[in-house]
């Protein structure tokens, strides 16, 4: 059997299990081959090796907004690859949020998938940035925007996209849906076809659409061909817990969603060998585990339940949620691998720690994060209440203090929220607002009257080159400290995505874990202060060995006495090596 065939094979196998209850009028066999020429694959294509690992300590990914800085006189995404050349120079991967016309959401309401936003750059500048670093695109699967082409289509009832869009009876029972808004569920679009009533799980100018109908398949694997020919090797599939929708489930989660991943994930795996796909499902943490399947559908996933246990150990000055939930967490098997984060465009999500933080603590962490200026985005649920669903902040502002107020530990609290991030099993990610230590913007969250606007500032680059020059001002200060992190970190097998890790028992002040390189040649262990208070650590309690010199790579300084009582300032952090 050819390399050919045998894809065909297996994408036949998926194919079955994702129409299996849907009639095609394309057989299995024909649809398989039209994927794989419009993935442009043949002979020459390249055969993935199971369990690859596509990472390494090396890499750290920066969060951005094609213009969250601009410049006049010149198009963002050429400014932003200035920035990134003359700030980020120690940081190998960008991920450059939607970057193609847009209608509503910041971009997460696609017009046209095929072209560039206009206001941003072109093509040209996107291969630019694709060639000094890894590069990665959302692909916005679930939806698109009410303006594009294709609805225009659906309402004429002709034309490519006509029969793109999931509609439902408006007398449907769809009580039992999960979806993170509060908003009427289903939009009535008067059509050439009469009303129809169309799914949007977001907003009503972001219309679902229909894979039960293949062509939609086909668009997008058109789509991700495109975006790969442009340099992309990194696929965020946005929303995608949502894909597939059966009336009378909950339309989350469900099996045709998974196969359709591992169907993409084998397409684009098989034209490029060393793609990643990572899948974006903010929900309970152990319904996002399930997007590793057998290492044979996400490459990573997002670790949504970093951000709100780092925050809360962080403000309350104890770490027994988020070292309980460290605990539970899986080694990622080869192949595989957590992308953490701490900050994003989006909010603080709240339903990744369902069961794993307590009510009273949630609302501790709600209210705190309000005392700090935060805004509270909500969901309605099943019993048709209201529920905390997102917090709104920038985390320089969120991490200004604990749940006694504000204090002038924050610099050094942000610092060790990061230093906990970079040293954990997992690809980093880092918002730029957190490289640069941007505060709540509530110019713009007047402006838009979105919350989430509050941790979306635009900075103008002069403005903000000058800050970045003066080392006396909290934006220069940030950047030189998560530098200065990222630096070492990207030298350290031992802080490889796959490296081997242990949770330190250490008390409820200290959150402590340990890192051991692959080959077992380097020891990190990695210890914080998580309070505000100085914390002494007895260094006999780690077991370092006695034969080992061991180093902080943090400070510099080498421990001469393993036996010592080691003293950790307020949110403090050490990063102790035998490998200098």
């Amino acid at each position: 059997m050819t390399e050919i065939e045998s894809l065909q094979h297996k994408l036949v196998q998926q194919l079955n299990v994702i129409y299996k209850n849907v009639e095609l009028a394309i057989n299995s066999n024909e649809l398989a081959n039209v994927l794989i020429n419009t993935m442009g694959i043949d002979e020459r294509g390249c055969t993935p090796t199971p369990h690859s690992n596509h990472w390494s300590e090396q890499d750290v990914v920066v969060i951005t907004y094609g213009d969250s800085i601009i410049c006049a006189n010149q198009k963002p995404l050429a400014t932003l690859s200035e920035f990134m050349d003359n700030h980020l120079e120690c940081i190998n991967s960008v991920h450059i949020l939607p970057f193609f016309p847009f209608s509503s959401d910041d971009g997460f309401a696609v017009i046209d998938y095929s072209s560039v936003n206009d206001g941003l750059g072109n093509w040209s500048d996107i291969k630019t940035i694709s060639a000094k670093r890894r590069l990665m695109s959302d692909l916005v699967i679930n939806h698109c925007s009410s303006r594009s082409v294709w609805f225009q289509n659906f309402i004429k009832g002709e034309g490519v996209g006509h029969d793109y869009f999931f509609t439902a009876n408006i007398d449907a029972d769809l009580s039992a849906v999960l979806r993170p808004r509060t908003s009427e569920l289903l939009r009535p679009t008067k059509t050439s076809k009469g009303s129809q009533y169309v799914w949007c799980t977001f907003s009503h100018d972001q219309v679902d659409f229909d894979f039960t109908n293949p062509q939609v398949l086909i668009e997008f694997v058109r789509i991700i061909r495109q975006y790969l020919d442009a340099g992309v090797c990194i696929f965020r599939l946005d929303a995608v817990a949502f894909l597939w929708k059966i009336v009378g489930t909950k339309c989350i989660n469900l099996p045709q969603t998974h196969e359709i991943i591992r169907l993409l994930r084998t397409l684009i795996e098989h034209a490029r060998h060393d793609a990643v796909v990572i899948t974006e499902t903010n929900i309970p943490n152990t319904q996002n585990l399930t997007y590793f399947g057998n290492a044979n559908e996400a490459h990573c996933i997002y670790n949504f339940s970093l951000p709100p246990l780092l925050i809360n150990t962080l403000i309350t000055g104890n770490c027994l949620y988020l070292k309980r939930w460290q605990m539970s967490m899986p080694p990622a098997q080869d192949g595989t691998t957590y992308f953490n984060f701490i900050a994003s465009h989006d909010g603080v999500g709240l339903r990744p720690v369902e069961g794993i933080l307590e009510e009273n603590e949630l609302d501790t962490l709600v209210k705190t994060m309000k005392l700090f200026g935060g805004k509270i985005s909500s969901r309605t649920c099943e019993n048709g209440k209201q529920k905390p669903y997102e917090i709104n902040i920038a985390l320089i502002d969120a991490l200004q203090g604990t749940i006694n107020g504000k204090d002038n530990l924050g610099l050094a609290r942000f610092t060790c929220a990061h230093a906990i991030m970079l040293g954990l099993e997992g690809i980093p990610g880092i918002y730029i607002h957190s490289l640069l230590g941007t505060e709540n913007d509530y110019e713009k969250l007047e402006n838009t009257a979105h919350n989430r606007s509050i941790n979306r500032h635009r900075w103008d680059y002069q403005k903000l080159s000058a800050l970045l020059a003066d080392d006396r001002n909290i934006h220069s200060k940030v950047l030189a400290a998560l530098t200065k992190l990222i630096r070492i970190r990207t030298n350290q097998k031992a802080f490889n995505p796959n490296a081997t890790q242990f949770t330190l028992h250490l008390g409820l002040q200290l959150f402590g874990f340990w890192r051991q390189s692959r080959d077992r040649k380097q020891s990190i262990f990695c210890i914080s202060n998580i309070t505000d208070q100085p914390i002494e650590l007895p260094l006999a309690e780690l077991n370092l060995i006695a034969t080992e010199i061991w180093f902080d790579l943090l400070d510099g300084g080498v421990i001469h006495d393993i036996t010592a009582v080691y003293w950790l300032e307020p949110y403090q952090t050490i990063w102790l090596s035998n490998v200098a």
